[in-house]
């Protein structure tokens, strides 16, 4: 055989790679006439709350993650202004080095306190986190399994990391089982990853059943609480607060500081042992920048206000349950969906859903679609959420509109 290495014709312009010619194609195919607007990148010149501003114009906005109001909050406004005057707009430097603030670690100890863990670890974003952590964390003779429709930072970690992967079904604990039963012996760490509400579908995930397994073949248990960390639970404490469970249960408790909390980052909760490693060791924390002052300034504020105030997440709960039940009425499959504030609305082709997306932006409602390859093709939704500041009134005229939008299109298929 020979050993020369295969030639290939050389690639001299961006445009021309595999890479842009699928991206293009797949453009042209979500385009179909010249009369297609793009969904996507909607400028949005407002805080989004129960409403927006777009065009000018006030919409009812339904695609926002400011789940529990705090983005926009006058207070939590304030904490940041003051924070800038004192801090400045960066901390202009990795905190191993020039970047460490005070407030730094008042938010970390916040942040442990409120995830009943021993310590806590900021970053400057949630995707980083995931990244950076799961990328780093194990080692050649270690395992990673992972929920099948884990979000695409974990599996980017995944994909950097020098670990065995095996994935199991969604919330599948007894495929979980036996692939610990099969594989177990066969390595040293074994990373169990989950999360506590799935962004595309808005399921909560079993995670008492999880725990159980991590403790019966000696594993460690990450949640990804992005979704779940100030939403369900009584008190919006997250999966811990849901389930009833005891601290140290979960290993590794990842969060964002953009979901519940309203500002921009995330974070790794766990014992001090670990924090404590991976503020040596972990790159997207060493060689990154530390979390902005007037951030970390207002998640400190956003946390105090959560656990001061149980009426916003009290408020959520009514909105989610009334969403729900609004929505069984008009006919509309969820799929999974039950208890969170993430509420899908199925509507099949690619195509239906991004029409019905900008149909229900000229009637003044924004909510976001969601496509392949987010999710399985032409198995399009368009992915409502909820938030605190949302009425009765607001959910019923956005799911009586997408109705009768969706009616119309039946019609005229």
């Amino acid at each position: 055989m020979s050993s020369e290495k295969e030639t290939f014709k050389p690639i001299t312009s961006f445009e021309d790679s595999h890479e842009y010619q699928a991206f293009a194609a797949r453009e042209k195919e979500l385009a179909g006439d010249p009369d297609f607007v793009n969904p996507y990148f909607i400028p949005h010149d407002s805080a989004l709350r129960a409403t927006s501003m777009y065009a000018g114009q006030a919409v009812l906005n339904f695609g926002s993650y400011n789940y529990i109001a705090m983005s926009g909050d006058p207070q939590v406004n304030q904490a940041a202004i003051e924070a800038v005057e004192q801090y400045g707009t960066s901390a202009s430097g990795s905190r191993l080095l020039a970047g460490e603030k005070t407030i730094h670690r008042e938010l970390e100890q916040m942040i442990a306190d409120w995830k009943q863990t021993e310590d806590a670890i900021v970053l400057v974003s949630g995707h980083a986190t995931n990244v950076t952590f799961v990328g780093n964390f194990c080692g050649p003779n270690d395992l990673i399994v992972y929920d099948l429709l884990s979000h695409n930072s974990i599996a980017e970690g995944i994909r950097l990391s020098r670990s065995d992967a095996r994935p199991f079904g969604h919330n599948n604990f007894k495929g979980l089982e036996n692939i610990l039963k099969n594989n177990r012996h066969k390595y040293e760490k074994v990373l169990i990853i989950i999360e506590g509400v799935y962004s595309m579908d808005g399921d909560i995930a079993p995670v008492p059943e999880f725990v159980r397994l991590k403790k019966d073949y000696g594993c460690l248990l990450m949640v990804d609480e992005a979704h779940s960390a100030g939403v369900i639970g009584d008190k919006g404490g997250g999966v811990d607060d849901y389930f009833g469970l005891a601290p140290g249960d979960i290993d590794i408790k990842m969060g964002t500081l953009s979901k519940a909390l309203g500002t921009c980052g995330g974070y790794l909760a766990g014992s001090a042992k670990l924090i404590h490693y991976l503020r040596y060791n972990l790159p997207g924390f060493m060689f990154s920048v530390g979390l902005s002052p007037p951030l970390a300034a207002a998640s400190m504020k956003a946390i105090e206000l959560l656990r001061a105030e149980p009426e916003r997440v009290q408020r959520l709960h009514h909105n989610i349950e009334f969403f729900s039940s609004e929505a069984k009425r008009l006919g509309f499959d969820m799929k999974l969906a039950k208890g969170t504030a993430i509420l899908p609305i199925l509507t099949g082709r690619d195509d239906l859903t991004l029409e019905l997306s900008l149909r229900m932006l000229e009637a003044g409602i924004a909510v976001p679609p969601a496509l392949y390859p987010a999710v399985p093709k032409n198995k399009g939704r368009l992915r409502f959420c909820v938030n605190s500041l949302h009425s009765d009134e607001d959910i019923t005229l956005a799911l009586e509109t997408l109705r009768r939008l969706m009616d119309e299109s039946d019609k005229t298929a």
